[in-house]
């Protein structure tokens, strides 16, 4: 059992963080900005809250944080009331925010300073995967921070694994964002083609399900999406503030991403359509208009 202090009590970080306490048995404090999510978490799985980033880090092994972007982490990282205000030497902070690589570099950099450690884990596995446990954890930064960090992670994900110096777990989370674009946008192109052609859905799935168009979201979102339905996991707004972090990656470090920038605009279209809060999947709805 180790004291771990969750920061951010979001779709991922709530249900992530009762994992810490119900399956980890970890002695857990949480904080949000909105106080009471977090009560209602203490109220569900015990444990302790806290009023500010920094009282909550104060005394812990571990501190994990999930928000939303990098002026966010920013702020409830370096804040004054922020979590490196409050950490103790030889802590471990691990943040699971989807952010930049260059705020992961900064805020290692920073806490070494400190005489902490800090890892950058973004997670793939959506609001599913949290609430199952079952997340992939992409990490950035030493090793042996890192192999202490595991142990706990290991509460909400099936896995866990060192990409590289620090950095590295947000750029893995972007190839992630990347591959993902790409094939749902030519799922929805597959699945408008073959309405239009008048084909079983049911019948063509169990066909190339098995064969080399198969993916994840083929399996998980064929029904959903020539329902309409797009209340099912990620947000079009989400994804968008993904891809613009891949995009000016891209810029920075040569990469050429000419699919990933026309499914974001095509993102943005869907924005314009009231889609904001739909997940991803709904690429599909621009084609059906």
């Amino acid at each position: 059992m180790a004291k771990v202090a969750f920061v951010g009590l979001g779709v991922m970080g709530y249900p992530m963080a009762g994992h810490l306490k119900a399956k980890g048995g970890h002695d857990v404090t949480v904080y949000n900005r909105t106080a009471a999510k977090a009560e209602k978490w203490v109220s569900q799985y015990g444990g302790k809250s806290a009023p500010t980033p920094r009282e909550a880090a104060a005394g812990q092994d571990f501190v994990m944080a999930c928000v939303g972007n990098d002026d966010d982490l920013r702020q409830v990282m370096l804040g004054k009331d922020g979590v490196f205000a409050g950490v103790a030497k030889g802590a471990v902070v691990v943040d699971h925010t989807t952010a930049s690589a260059a705020i992961a570099r900064e805020l290692h950099a920073e806490a070494k300073k400190c005489g902490f450690d800090f890892i950058d884990a973004p997670v793939s596995g959506g609001q599913a995967g949290a609430e199952n446990g079952a997340l992939t954890v992409m990490c950035g930064g030493d090793e042996v921070p890192f192999a202490k960090a595991e142990k706990v992670i290991a509460a909400y994900a099936r896995a866990c694994n060192l990409m590289g110096a620090s950095g590295s777990g947000q750029l893995a989370k972007m190839v992630n964002q990347i591959c993902i674009a790409g094939v749902v946008q030519g799922l929805a192109e597959g699945l408008h083609f073959a309405q239009k052609a008048g084909l079983d859905i049911e019948k063509l799935i169990a066909t190339i399900s098995k064969g080399a168009a198969q993916s994840w979201q083929m399996e998980n979102r064929y029904k959903t999406m020539v329902a309409g339905k797009f209340d099912f996991g990620f947000a079009v707004d989400w994804m968008r503030k993904d891809l613009d972090i891949c995009l000016s990656e891209a810029r920075r470090n040569g990469a050429h991403l000419p699919v990933s920038a026309l499914v974001d605009q095509f993102y943005s279209q869907v924005q314009t359509m009231g889609g904001r809060r739909w997940d991803t999947s709904s690429l599909i709805a621009l084609l059906q208009r």
